[in-house]
């Protein structure tokens, strides 16, 4: 594969009027326990396990802040014509899931459609429901919906982290989330100088899309529905591109008529702590370096996408 190939990004599903998010129980609750315990013991102890703690409500998981945060955007919209949708998708039964409705019941979840597949995978039902976003902590099912033209992460389960914001805010890398990889492929394959070249040669032709970029659109369209000045949404990029290469970025942006809140051109600083300064309720990156210091200070999902994740492709 030449320097200015990319794996290709499948066809994003068509947009709908809305948002619509699925993610797994794992990522909206704290499942772990009962996780260990069908790792350990296998799936009978693990179905007791739930049944006997049904009304035990699960603590929020890593996600659980952004699904509450994007569902009290349907404040004032129609009952019928909600802004947001989120869909549960999991692969416990009906009757081991019961834990979880109840869970999603008590902290008063806007969530009425789910998915529980006894073990099964789920995402061949991310795309019916029109979902322009998935969040697993399953890296396979991630990538599952990767291939199928949904933007997708992998989230290491944890407890919910203390809000800062009462705003979403989505942090992005830019290089195989937001736009493709032709571009990191240069810079991996013949160095940095390399990069710079390339990049103030082709300034003014616009990177291609990469997994997040339908996703990213429809968060801008949801973005501005608010006024401007008091947005509940606020986005960045994060990007360990820094001048000259930062120009093919803000012209693409501009040529594909999404707007992000905040750039930010760290020329190879670790990102963690400038994502913490941002308040991130969730950082997106191909690279399981910076996922590993972002992850130190917000959540973060890994998305096993371009050259950094050959093994993925």
């Amino acid at each position: 594969m030449t320097v200015e190939e990319s794996a290709p990004v499948p066809e994003a599903p068509q947009p709908t009027s809305k948002l619509v998010v699925a993610i797994t129980a794992r990522a909206l609750f704290d499942l772990e326990k009962g996780h260990a315990l069908f790792e350990d013991q296998g799936l009978d102890a693990y179905a007791e396990h739930q049944r006997s703690h049904e009304n035990d409500i699960l603590e929020p998981g890593i996600a659980f802040p952004m699904v509450r945060k994007l569902l009290a955007m349907n404040a004032g919209a129609p009952a019928d014509e909600p802004r947001v949708e989120v869909v549960l998708l999991s692969r416990n039964s009906s009757d081991t899931g019961l834990r979880i409705f109840n869970s999603i019941e008590h902290y008063q979840l806007a969530i009425a459609r789910a998915v529980f597949t006894s073990g099964a995978p789920t995402t061949p039902y991310i795309q019916p429901f029109g979902a322009q976003l998935f969040l697993s902590a399953n890296p396979q099912s991630v990538r599952e919906a990767l291939r199928d033209g949904v933007a997708a992460a992998t989230i290491l389960p944890a407890k919910a982290a203390t809000q800062v914001h009462d705003q979403l805010r989505i942090a992005f890398d830019g290089d195989a989330v937001i736009f493709g990889d032709e571009s990191e492929r240069v810079s991996q394959e013949d160095g940095l100088a390399a990069f710079h070249a390339h990049e103030t040669m082709r300034a003014h032709e616009p990177l291609s899309g990469g997994p997040f970029r339908a996703f990213l659109a429809a968060l801008h369209s949801l973005q501005s529905a608010f006024p401007p000045d008091d947005s509940p949404i606020r986005t960045a990029l994060v990007t360990a591109r820094s001048a000259p290469a930062h120009k093919r970025v803000i012209l693409t942006l501009r040529e594909w008529g999404v707007r992000l809140d905040e750039a930010l051109f760290l020329g190879g600083r670790d990102k963690g702590p400038f994502l913490e300064a941002f308040g991130a309720d969730i950082f997106f990156d191909d690279s399981q370096l910076n996922i590993a210091n972002a992850r130190l200070h917000v959540a973060a999902g890994h998305v096993p996408h371009g050259v950094s994740n050959p093994d993925d492709e």
